[in-house]
């Protein structure tokens, strides 16, 4: 068993602070997408430019390794804005929403437990970019998320950082370059992951890009997308999600922490009703699943692996 120093509320809110300070030096999200230019540059719709986005998954009931099973139901919705002054620069605001209602069952093992129910999260993010020429891009995602069951105080569960990285322009096709993030944990230590920025044109159909996470994913995955027609889109993507929240007091581990890790593998259609409106369907499976439960400090209580978990949803997104 591990423990880790409960850092005190104001420990923790400068902590957050001080990394998003350092990500905010960064300018910020978004890979050159190979728009066509003019001598002044990219042609691009200037100033504000609103959106919303979200989703629905359905995760059917799972076997946990230990006894019983699970079963989830995630929506999440976002709003924001962006702000373009030219093609060489965005700014982007936005706050989301996130609910997770899950199903714990069984007479035995973590399933009967029933350890917790309904996890929410509310995330701002600041995506930003700024290229310096047309080869050399600078991007930065500063972000502050609350994430909490409910009836448990959302400053318990706040936690923040973000990623940053570059791109360089290899050709009109390529774009790629390194990034890494940083994101702080409950009763953990901050998590440090790397970041690939790419956007490959491989052909005048296929696309290999970063996507951006829905939710509260730990970072950005990767997605290939084949343009089967001017509606339809097909894609292939996966990423790594960790959700680590505060349980309220009224639970087996009161105050205490649980968390939610996975691979996710998933496969989709998109339509694009117009320029500005697009749904997908999406399905795929969670790999490698986690679930673990921690006292208020920190301290291991039980963990579990789960069985590959099959989901399938539905998410959206619009800007005005």
């Amino acid at each position: 068993m591990r423990r880790f120093t409960r850092f005190s509320p104001k420990k923790r809110i400068r902590f957050i602070v001080a990394c998003l300070c350092i990500l905010l030096i960064f300018p910020s999200w978004g890979v050159s997408q190979g728009e066509p230019e003019s001598k002044q540059g990219p042609q691009v719709k200037t100033g504000w430019s609103p959106f919303v986005r979200g989703g629905y998954v359905y995760q059917p009931n799972s076997d946990i390794d230990t006894g019983g099973s699970f079963g989830v139901n995630r929506f999440f919705i976002e709003g924001g804005a962006t702000y373009m002054p030219d093609y060489r620069r965005s700014l982007s605001v936005a706050i989301g929403y996130g609910y997770d209602d899950y199903g714990f069952s069984g007479s035995t093992g973590f399933g009967a437990l029933s350890p917790w129910g309904n996890i929410q999260n509310i995330r701002l993010s600041v995506p930003m970019r700024y290229s310096f020429n047309r080869n050399w891009t600078v991007i930065a995602v500063p972000t502050l998320r609350a994430t909490a069951e409910s009836g448990a105080n959302f400053s318990d569960g706040l936690t923040g950082g973000g990623f940053a990285g570059f791109s360089y322009r290899v050709s009109n096709r390529l774009s790629i370059g390194p990034g890494f993030g940083i994101l702080t944990q409950i009763e953990d230590s901050p998590s440090l992951f790397p970041v690939l920025l790419i956007n490959w044109k491989i052909t005048d159909r296929l696309r290999l890009e970063t996507g951006r996470g829905l939710g509260a994913t730990q970072g950005p995955g990767l997605v290939l997308g084949w343009k089967a027609s001017e509606k339809w889109s097909l894609l292939l993507g996966g990423r790594y999600e960790r959700l680590r929240f505060r349980l309220d007091d009224t639970g087996v581990a009161p105050e205490g922490v649980g968390e939610d890790r996975s691979f996710p593998l998933y496969g989709g259609a998109t339509y694009r009703f117009n320029k500005n409106f697009q749904a997908s369907l999406l399905i795929g499976v969670e790999l490698a699943g986690d679930l673990r439960l921690e006292s208020v400090d920190g301290v291991d209580i039980t963990d579990s692996t789960y069985d590959p978990a099959p989901f399938g949803g539905l998410s959206f997104s619009y800007n005005f």
